[in-house]
Formats: C-alpha cells, sequence, structure tokens
C-alpha cells in the first residue's frame, strides 16, 4: 500500500484484491460455487429448460390427441385402456402446469422446484400411462422426468437462473 494516498500501489496483486472486494455490486463467488458447485447448478438449470420443453411436448400432444385423435394408434394388450380424447386433456392441462413450473424453476422460486418435483412426477405417471400410445416417447420423457427430479432435489441454491 502507498503510504501517501491511502490507495494501493499500482500493479500489486493485494491492490487489486481490497479494491475487488469493495467495488459496489461485487460478488465474492461465482453462484455456481456459493451453492455445491457447478454440477448441481446446471443440472438445475437444465432441469428447468426440460420441464419447460416436456410440459410443451406434453401441451402440444394433449391437444393433438383432442383435435386428432385418429392420429394416435392403440396397441391392445395393455391393462389399463384411455380414450384419446379425454386422455388428451389430462397432457394439455399438465402440460401448460409443467410450463409454468419450469418457468418459475428458471426464475430462481424454492417453492417452483418443490412443486416440480410433484409435476415431474406426475408427468413420469402421464408418460407412463400413454404407453399404448406412443411406446419409444414414452420411455424417454420417463427418463427425462427422472432426472429432473434428480436435479431439483440435488440443489440447493435461492439464485436465480436466467
Amino acid at each position: 500500500m502507498s503510504h501517501t494516498t491511502g490507495r494501493p500501489e499500482a500493479g500489486s496483486q493485494a491492490g487489486y484484491e481490497q479494491a475487488r472486494e469493495h467495488a459496489p455490486g461485487a460478488q465474492h463467488a461465482p453462484a455456481a460455487d456459493r451453492h455445491g458447485g457447478a454440477g448441481p447448478f446446471a443440472g438445475a438449470v437444465l432441469a428447468g429448460v426440460l420441464m419447460v420443453l416436456t410440459g410443451l411436448y406434453s401441451f402440444l400432444a394433449g391437444l393433438a390427441m383432442i383435435l386428432r385423435a385418429p392420429f394416435f394408434v392403440y396397441h391392445g394388450g395393455y391393462l389399463y385402456v384411455w380414450s384419446t380424447h379425454g386422455w388428451g386433456w389430462v397432457e394439455l392441462i399438465l402440460g401448460a402446469v409443467v410450463v409454468a413450473a419450469g418457468a418459475c424453476v428458471l426464475l430462481g422460486m424454492v417453492w417452483a422446484r418443490a412443486v416440480g418435483v410433484i409435476l415431474a412426477t406426475l408427468s413420469a405417471v402421464a408418460s407412463f400411462m400413454s404407453l399404448p400410445f406412443y411406446p419409444i416417447w414414452s420411455i424417454i420423457l420417463i427418463a427425462v422426468n427422472l432426472f429432473i427430479i434428480w436435479a431439483m432435489v440435488t440443489y440447493s441454491g435461492r439464485r436465480s437462473y436466467i
């Protein structure tokens, strides 16, 4: 430190660190480092984005089931039978709610993560129930919903993701 002005000397590392600590709006650590590392933070962001995308898909699939029921081919031999029209309304409403919850997760709302876990569980069950209509895509959606549940449970930060 310079004894004449009370400021750090130019070019010194200590002076840089001291000036950085007192800068207005300065953050002491990146958001990913403050709440358990970059992995859970990135997983939570990806989970929020995937919630929005799977919600949009469910909404559009529900809309298609309502408007174009014959498009979905039912393969017999399952223990449960759903009409495409009735199941379309379930998918449509669930998809809209999942999109809204995913947006709230991306905004960093803590309650949205808890709701996201519940909605991802419901979405995984809905994907299981739609196995007769599109089996491969249903299995992929179940795996995505399991990832969403895992990411929501492992991240403990309270910061906005966007």
